[in-house]
């Protein structure tokens, strides 16, 4: 695993920055592969870690829609996944923007996923989650700055 340059995130913009990216990403449950590309978007916002879109094409399991929605004032109305794992359904841990805003159009049908319960990989690096279960950033080394979130935050259901 390479070393990448330090980033702030304190510098990061508000709104967000939407960026193409060929970082290799993966996302693995007990070894086993649910997700892998290096086509995916990432979105910077200040005092977030960033958060990863991934194209459907690269999820390699089958995900169900729930119920639940959430509302982001930048990018739009948030629609949710469940899948199976282990014979266990594993609820609204991943999201997509079905219908984003005019600045997030790209990342359309892409989806993201909280980091857990399954791991998930930036070029071979483990990342951590972002604090609390609100933002669905994922922190890697290069990172530095105060990250927002905090344990005990969840997400409005809209």
């Amino acid at each position: 695993m390479a070393s990448r340059a330090p980033m702030n995130v304190q510098s990061f913009p508000r709104p967000p920055l939407l960026e193409q990216i060929s970082r290799h990403l993966q996302i693995k449950y007990k070894g086993e592969l649910i997700a892998d590309t290096t086509q995916a978007y990432w979105a910077l916002e200040t005092h977030h870690p960033p958060t990863y879109y991934l194209p459907p094409s690269s999820v390699k399991v089958s995900l169900t829609k729930t119920g639940r929605k959430t509302w982001c004032e930048w990018k739009g109305m948030a629609t949710y996944f469940s899948l199976r794992l282990d014979g266990q359904d594993v609820s609204n841990r991943i999201w997509t923007y079905e219908e984003p805003t005019a600045g997030f159009q790209p990342i359309r049908g892409y989806l993201s996923f909280y980091a857990g319960p399954w791991d998930c990989f930036v070029d071979g690096e483990q990342v951590v989650p972002q604090p609390g279960d609100f933002y669905g950033g994922w922190v890697t080394a290069e990172l530095q700055g105060i990250v927002k979130g905090r344990t005990g935050n969840l997400d409005p259901i809209v």
